[in-house]
């Protein structure tokens, strides 16, 4: 998910299904028990849904897109996302549409990094997130996983939430210091130094 490219620290759970080979992470699950669909969530701009059909050319256009794509792996075939994406794509707990004025802009992507290889990630929440190119720049990433997070804190009080990006993109680490996630560890991953960054659990109150 850059940012920075505005799409967002993401090697997680969208980047590493459409593209692949990282050892370090061997799968995603879905975060347990929650709530799904939830109410639509709105911020001060924009809108977090679950996903449905009007969204399809949106999705094809995220994850054909080379600027999205410039540090997870490179995008797909749009040739093979006309073929295989469903009627509704990503229609699973913890995907979130963005929704500006109607229209999708992004997703957010929350998980449960149940197979990861770095010990301080494993079985913790993982968070992504994919932005259009022509949405980067106004600040709608961190508005919308801000909400996503909030959301998260009140389902699943006390869970920490790991993010992980390269350090190449420089938008990314600078919103997933914004967001609160302090570093854990650096590694090497895709010929490449990766971050993993860790958002300690909100107390819960009373």
């Amino acid at each position: 998910m850059r940012v920075g490219t505005q799409a967002g620290g993401l090697i997680g759970p969208r980047a590493l299904i459409d593209t692949e080979p990282a050892d370090w992470l061997v799968g995603m699950t879905e975060l347990g028990p929650v709530a799904w669909p939830p109410a639509p969530i709105k911020t001060e701009r924009l809108v977090l849904r679950e996903p449905d059909a009007r969204d399809r050319a949106a999705f094809i256009e995220l994850l054909a897109s080379p600027e999205v794509h410039t540090y997870l792996g490179g995008p797909r075939s749009r040739d093979e996302l006309e073929r295989e994406t469903p009627e509704v794509p990503e229609r699973w707990p913890g995907s979130f549409v963005v929704d500006l004025d109607g229209a999708m802009i992004g997703q957010i992507l929350l998980r449960r990094a149940t197979g990861h290889r770095r010990p301080a990630a494993a079985g913790k929440a993982d968070l992504g997130y994919l932005f259009l190119p022509r949405a980067w720049g106004f600040g709608y990433a961190f508005e919308a996983c801000t909400a996503a997070l909030d959301w998260l804190d009140g389902e699943l009080p006390g869970e920490p939430v790991v993010l992980a990006t390269q350090t190449a993109n420089v938008g990314s680490m600078r919103l997933a210091a914004k967001l609160g996630f302090t570093e854990v560890e650096r590694f090497r991953a895709w010929d490449a130094e990766q971050w993993l960054g860790l958002r300690s659990p909100i107390t819960p109150s009373g």
